[in-house]
């Protein structure tokens, strides 16, 4: 039962997790010039408006029962680069906003989290529980989601820093960076790159 409470924990957190990461690609996006995602209604942290119930429910359940590694996503947020005013560095600054918010929610509940255990109500257990859940966790997708292999945020940062042509060459592995991403997750390179940035990252925080 335990360990239950534990996925079903980390899987609210995921799925808050996610809706907020994609709200904030939305919000961003139509404050740069392009109203797309919010005529679309992914302008909420509704999480039926982000949800791919393949990548965002049956994915990550499986992973979190199993133990197998299997990545999950959300519907990504659509963005017309043509309504942006400065399209190449507003859709960097669009793909950035995804992985600053995890930071962002990391951040506020490692702040809540140390308040309680101030107050002296570190031992309400399942707050404590999902607040922990909420910083490792948002840690992890931050940093995943910056790598820089598209179609990752980290790929479209980096997309839009690139000269020109740079930025054309890397957009032509777009169609195999799930396969690169499995790739490096079986190899153990995955870890080896997100393991240390995430652990210093929780350090600070903690």
């Amino acid at each position: 039962m335990a360990d239950l409470q534990v996925i079903l924990v980390l899987f609210v957190v995921l799925i808050g997790s996610l809706s907020f990461h994609e709200a904030a690609h939305a919000w961003t996006a139509n404050q740069l010039g392009d109203p797309t995602a919010r005529h679309l209604g992914r302008l909420t942290l509704n999480p039926l408006a982000h949800i791919d119930w393949i990548g965002t429910v049956l994915f990550p359940l499986i992973a979190m029962l199993s133990g197998l590694p299997l990545l999950g996503w959300a519907k990504p947020v659509p963005v017309s680069a043509a309504n942006l005013r400065h399209p190449r560095r507003d859709f960097a600054i669009v793909a950035l906003a995804g992985p600053v918010s995890n930071l962002i929610l990391a951040v506020g509940a490692a702040i809540i989290l140390k308040m309680l255990v101030m107050a002296d109500m570190a031992p309400l257990s399942l707050g404590v529980m999902l607040l922990s859940r909420a910083i490792s966790l948002n840690v992890v997708l931050a940093v995943f989601n910056m790598l820089p292999v598209p179609p990752l945020d980290g790929g479209n940062v980096l997309a839009g820093v690139l000269p020109e042509g740079l930025a054309r060459l890397l957009d032509q592995i777009r169609p195999y960076g799930f396969l690169i991403l499995y790739g490096l997750m079986f190899t153990g390179v995955l870890f080896n790159i997100v393991a240390p940035i995430q652990q210093e990252i929780l350090r600070w925080l903690r």
